[in-house]
């Protein structure tokens, strides 16, 4: 009979095993680190599997080939594996030591023994399994051992690796280095419609890893015209399976895991993108400087220049990290008071605000529903305009021309370097040319003067609180207060720490906008908006949809260093300008780069480069026109796709 402390020990084993969860592993591939997740996506039902296996590790590398025909030779799959080696940064030749080869028809395949053998030989590989279908019961082709297996059919092309004792295939995730502290976290599939919190990192100075599988896994199609494109998505959008931080760390423990996925978010993974990580944002979306505000989490660096220039925000992760990494296709962003337009024009990417209301923001961190919307980050006009043509639903796009008229803002007009005000004017120039219209200088206030009926006479007047007014009164009923109530509950009636930023907002407006204060704001925003559709600058146009282009000088490329010390902060941001317009309108506003100009850095002591932005603008609801006009000057060569690193051009 087993004694009562041997029955305590077995049963303790029995406890331990039942809550070992294997999360997976990182492995090094040639020096290229792989997160090799715990879920499997596929079998390998094979015998073949302990003939693949790579001493001193269970897991060994594999790459799944289609054929395109009932006959393969050497030559096709050397040009199917170079494809593949220029398409996916994932992939790479370690990955042919094992190929899976896979018949792409219904008919046999018939495999050319002599040139294949000398293909293989070449990409060194040591051993080629069959699926069911290839003809004849082949040993060897040249000096690789040949075995046939099956492998399930909803494993597409790509790299993978392969448990030599289960047969159970993984996505080949490569890791990347997170080196300007765009992401809040990495996040892979857990392959049930939500997502895991990366468990793996590489060793790096502060910086997280991200893990991004395999191009090569996904085909674009007329359901999924997105399929494959990777993305990150600034952590104020609720993600199932993991945690939303809003910049705040209280926030973030107190709530823990989202138990769904918001709907803007599924949009564009239900459309074929890939999320790999949460960005990092101002906290709570507001508007935090780098070296006075952000206490709870360090802010992203901004690549351009000397890499000491101000991100911006709030959707600071996602402008830097499209700035920054080529391996990240689009990022999600979101822009209430210009969000999404700051980041873009100090990282010089393609960014901007939709119509209020084009996509649901629903399942989203709210700053104030009045102006709430999502935009996306991007590196080229066309891909920009792709993704935003697929992602707001109810686009209407049977229009048939440009806009007729080019209205060029001359209220506030920065002040410009002369190089910088070159590039304005010669890129203006060109779109005149391109448009075939001179450009009409134009003066927001001096317009309302002149047809504000019986409205107040100073729009700066009647505009000065509006938007400090909704956005401190929304964000405190919506988030402060539950937030703050809900934390003093879980624990013992204390406080959470809010950032000097959203906490001075929430102050001012409890005092500056009670109801009655809000519900003005409101009736002067209707006000504003009926008046820019019908005597503004915002016209709609049965063949263009927008009657005009309004544009307008958006980064000029001054310097502005993040080490710089500010005063603290006292309440929100107060007045009207031109980037007012676009939220109180509720109208599409795109920032583009037209080019950048040299400054002397106070960093590095040398001459470096910054961006030159301009702001564009349509009519509401023209955003799919807008995205087509943006696409076609890009076409035409007057805006330039950008590239990551400290200039915006290779």
């Amino acid at each position: 009979m087993l004694s009562s402390s041997i029955l305590l020990l077995l049963a303790a084993a029995r406890l331990a095993k039942a809550d070992l969860v294997d999360n997976g592993s990182v492995v090094s591939l040639e020096g290229i680190p792989y997160y090799v997740g715990g879920v499997s996506i596929g079998q390998l039902d094979s015998t073949s599997t302990e003939a693949g296996k790579v001493p001193g590790t269970d897991l060994f590398p594999i790459t799944v080939i289609d054929t395109p025909g009932s006959e393969f030779q050497g030559m096709d799959l050397l040009d199917i594996t170079g494809q593949y080696d220029e398409e996916d940064d994932v992939f790479q030749p370690a990955f042919l030591g094992t190929i899976y080869l896979r018949s792409g028809t219904a008919s046999s395949l018939m495999l050319n023994e002599t040139d294949l053998g000398a293909a293989l030989s070449s990409l060194g590989t040591s051993l080629l399994i069959t699926s069911e279908g290839v003809s004849g019961d082949l040993q060897k082709i040249g000096g690789t051992r040949v075995m046939q297996g099956l492998i399930d059919r909803d494993v597409s092309k790509g790299p993978y690796f392969v448990s030599a004792a289960t047969g159970k295939v993984f996505k080949a995730h490569r890791l990347y280095g997170d080196d300007n502290l765009a992401f809040i976290q990495g996040v892979v599939s857990d392959e049930e419609g939500g997502y895991t919190s990366l468990p793996a990192v590489t060793e790096n100075v502060m910086t997280k890893s991200i893990a991004v599988p395999s191009r090569l896994y996904y085909t674009a199609s007329e359901e999924q015209p997105l399929a494959g494109l990777r993305f990150g998505v600034k952590d104020i959008y609720h993600v199932k399976g993991v945690g939303t931080s809003g910049g705040n760390r209280a926030y973030y423990y107190l709530y823990g895991a989202r138990n769904a996925t918001c709907p803007s978010i599924q949009r564009l993974i239900d459309l074929g993108a890939v999320l790999v990580g949460k960005m990092g944002t101002v906290q709570f979306a507001n508007g935090d400087k780098p070296t006075a505000d952000w206490v709870d989490f360090h802010a992203p660096f901004n690549p351009r220049g000397d890499g000491y220039q101000l991100p911006s925000g709030s959707s600071t992760g996602s402008g830097a990290g499209i700035a920054s990494y080529d391996w990240l296709d689009i990022a999600v962003g979101s822009d209430t008071g210009g969000s999404m337009r700051g980041p873009a024009g100090a990282s010089g990417v393609f960014g901007g605000r939709p119509s209020t209301g084009a996509i649901s923001m629903d399942g989203v961190m709210p700053l104030s529903p009045v102006s709430d919307s999502a935009g996306i980050f991007a590196r080229s006009a066309s891909l920009w305009a792709k993704a935003t043509q697929a992602w707001y639903p109810n686009m209407t796009s049977n229009y048939t021309s440009h806009p007729s008229v080019i209205h060029r803002s001359k209220w506030l007009t920065p002040v410009m370097t002369p190089e910088a005000r070159t590039v304005v004017d010669d890129w203006v120039a060109q779109v005149e040319a391109f448009l075939g219209v001179n450009a009409t200088e134009v003066d927001v206030p001096s317009q309302w003067a002149a047809t504000h009926g019986d409205a107040p006479e100073n729009l700066a007047e009647m505009l000065n609180l509006t938007y400090g007014v909704y956005i401190t009164h929304d964000q405190w009923k919506l988030l402060g207060e539950p937030f703050f109530a809900d934390y003093a509950a879980a624990h013992g009636g204390r406080k959470p720490f809010v950032n000097p930023g959203p906490l001075s907002r929430w102050t001012w407006g409890q005092t500056h906008a009670p109801d009655d204060v809000y519900e003005q704001a409101l009736r002067n925003i209707t006000y504003f908006k009926s008046w820019w559709e019908a005597d503004g600058f915002g016209r709609h146009d049965p063949e263009s949809c927008s009657e005009s282009l309004y544009i307008y000088a958006f980064a000029t490329g001054a310097p502005a260093y993040r080490t710089d010390y500010l005063t603290a902060p006292t309440g929100p941001p107060l007045g009207f300008t031109d980037q007012n317009v676009a939220i109180i309108a509720g109208v599409p506003e795109l920032v583009v780069p037209v080019g950048e100009v040299p400054y002397q850095s106070a960093i590095t002591g040398q001459t470096e480069y910054l961006p030159v932005t301009m702001a564009l603008r349509m009519a509401r609801n023209c955003d799919y026109a807008l995205a087509n006009l943006v696409s076609d000057l890009e076409e035409a060569g007057i805006l330039r796709g950008v590239v990551t690193g400290s200039r915006i051009y290779a």
